[in-house]
């Protein structure tokens, strides 16, 4: 069983953005886990220039940042073209907020604290259906 789940994210690069360390350093084991192959940062202008040198696949990105919060980043990384899947995470109830994140591009918004196993489902399907979407 295990074999099997440790390929779900099995070379999938993602970019894990978060000022919280502690929350950086579970959702990274998280996701290695998974066979994924994770950078961190704890900003939003490191996450916007690591998107432009070394674009990930995914960006599990926290809304709160320091220098350039998660939206501005999530606007950046969404204007290029193959940008990469977002799941914007945060602590805020407001449905303002995912609201905007979904006028900007936003792939899919979670509540923290976070439900580790939901991030990993949730990633393994956005990456799936992008896959399936360029096949075609």
């Amino acid at each position: 069983m295990e074999d099997q789940a440790a390929k779900r994210l099995q070379d999938k690069r993602i970019l894990i953005v978060d000022d919280d360390a502690d929350v950086l350093a579970v959702v990274k084991q998280a996701l290695q886990s998974e066979g994924a192959l994770t950078q961190c940062c704890s900003d939003g202008n490191t996450a916007v220039s690591i998107c432009e040198s070394d674009p990930p696949d995914l960006i599990v990105l926290d809304m709160m940042l320091p220098r350039r919060s998660g939206f501005l980043v999530l606007e950046q990384v969404k204007t290029k073209e193959n940008a990469p899947i977002v799941i914007m995470v945060t602590a805020n109830e407001g449905k303002r907020h995912q609201a905007y994140a979904e006028t900007l591009g936003v792939d899919a918004y979670m509540h923290k604290p976070l439900r580790l196993e939901k991030l990993i489902i949730t990633a393994v399907d956005l990456l799936e259906e992008r896959d399936e979407a360029a096949a075609q």
